[in-house]
């Protein structure tokens, strides 16, 4: 069972769906719509959609991405740029940027509708020996060998699991803190424009994204890239400065961030200027008001990633901040170990399932320690506003750009992982790509196949059979 439709849960359901291993999926949502945002996937994540069978469909809808200019807001003087196309050399791959419901609406369609239940929210967890059963909220009773929580932050598999860990004294205190709130944001994609009021988007990047990053007043930044279909993707983020800024954010009163308050903070920002030539107000008015979202951007690590039968996957075992655009990476990324070791699972036991929890764990985390590491470094260039980030912006940009930029993507560029299971795209770039541990069942399977074909050859002409035993020999 996956909790979860989102990017992490739908690229696991497919995985699973290539490998020939049952699945349900249960999402709480009784109709998904993906908040409207930019996303951006680079050469760590690619691999995998080639291999899927996904690529060509996926640049149908994303638009490749050259760098991001920074600029201040006064005046929007030009401070410096993050450069991504030489990732092009060094990876083998462009990094892309399209809208996140353009992207979740191509991986659901390679979902059989039997498998996806809408309306399920999660009340209750019970696990043993025997399997994992949830209860949701509509009174339904489900079973499974596994289960995996993909179902966001806000985790209610993770919140059902911790609670049985706590009272049996397993779970870490760190694990019981509060995630650390830093930044909020507020997202929207805008309706095709017409290109005659933004003819820089006409004539400079009909093939690729222009991307601009306002540092601008206050503890305010505001970006947006451009998008397929003559749309653009925009952000704008709230650093948390003060203690009024945190009582006003607090994450038990998200709830009160309804229509209203984001219509607020609309009227708040509409003169805000952009480098394309208008203002924030001009995106705003040719933004859907319901694709329009404000979002916590909360970090943590947990250090607890699975428990008996459950395991947990992107946002629910890592809240990463979009900044860097490694949040649904990761999740994917997530996705692919942990299918993986699933697959490796020959006997449906408890034992097997742990070490197959202990192998993606072991793969993953440190990863996820360095992708955090890296999104924290990421917002203090980019949205971080004391005076300290600010001398530190500065100095990156008129010094070490270059060194900054390749020494803190050095650690995603070389990580590409793919499914173990199925026919693996040959590595690009120049950059080598970290080694993966192979799949011993999948090697088996090609071997059978191997002997099959040569028992049918030899068997044509001879009437000899191949074994395993005498292909030893």
């Amino acid at each position: 069972m996956i909790v979860g439709a989102g990017l992490g849960g739908l690229t696991l359901a497919i995985l699973l769906q290539r490998a020939g291993i049952e699945y349900q999926l249960f999402e709480k949502i009784t109709e998904i719509k993906p908040f409207g945002s930019a996303i951006a996937l680079g050469p760590n994540i690619l691999p995998l959609l080639t291999q899927l069978g996904l690529y060509e469909q996926f640049l149908a809808i994303a638009k490749p991405v050259n760098h991001i200019t920074i600029h201040k807001a006064q005046g929007m003087r030009r401070m410096g740029a993050v450069d991504i196309e030489e990732h092009i050399e060094r990876s083998g791959y462009s990094s892309y940027v399209c809208s996140r419901p353009d992207l979740y609406d191509l991986l659901i369609s390679q979902i059989p509708k039997s498998r996806i239940s809408f309306g399920k929210r999660v009340l209750s967890l019970v696990q043993g020996d025997n399997g994992a059963q949830i209860q949701t909220s509509d009174g339904g009773v489900y079973e499974a060998d596994i289960l995996v929580g993909a179902d966001g932050g806000y985790s209610a598999v993770r919140q059902a699991m911790y609670d049985k860990m706590k009272k049996k004294g397993l779970i870490p205190a760190v694990d019981l803190e509060k995630m650390e709130l830093n930044h909020t944001t507020m997202v929207g994609v805008t309706r095709p424009l017409d290109l005659d009021k933004y003819p820089l988007l006409r004539q400079q990047h009909k093939s690729f994204s222009r991307a601009d990053w306002v540092i601008g007043h206050g503890p305010f930044t505001w970006s947006y890239f451009s998008l397929t279909n003559n749309r653009i993707g925009w952000g704008f983020g709230t650093q948390i400065l003060t203690e009024e800024l945190q009582k006003e954010n607090d994450t038990s009163r998200s709830s009160d961030w309804g229509p209203e308050s984001t219509q607020a903070l609309c009227g708040q920002i509409q003169d805000y200027e952009v480098p394309i030539g208008g203002t924030m107000g001009d995106l705003i008015h040719e933004t859907p008001r319901d694709s329009i979202s404000r979002m916590l951007l909360e970090e943590k690590l947990f250090e607890t990633w699975y428990y008996q039968r459950t395991v947990l996957i992107g946002d629910a075992c890592h809240r990463i901040s979009p900044y860097s655009g490694q949040g649904p990476v990761n999740a994917m990324e997530d996705a692919v170990i942990l299918a993986n070791a699933i697959y490796e699972i020959r006997a449906v036991n408890s034992e097997n399932i742990t070490i197959a929890f202990q192998d993606y764990y072991a793969e993953r985390y440190p990863h996820a320690v360095d992708q955090l590491k890296f999104s924290k470094l990421f917002t203090m260039l980019m949205a971080g506003q004391t005076w300290k980030e600010s001398l530190m912006r500065r100095f990156v940009l008129s010094h070490a750009s270059k060194y900054f930029q390749r020494r803190n993507y050095a650690k995603t560029l070389n990580y590409r992982p793919q499914a173990s299971f199925l026919p693996r795209v040959p590595d690009r770039g120049i950059i080598p790509v970290l080694p993966q541990k192979p799949s011993k069942r999948h090697e088996e399977k090609l071997l059978a196949a191997r002997l099959a074909a040569n028992n049918a050859s030899i068997a044509s002409t001879s009437g000899f059979v191949t074994t395993a035993a005498t292909a030893a020999i």
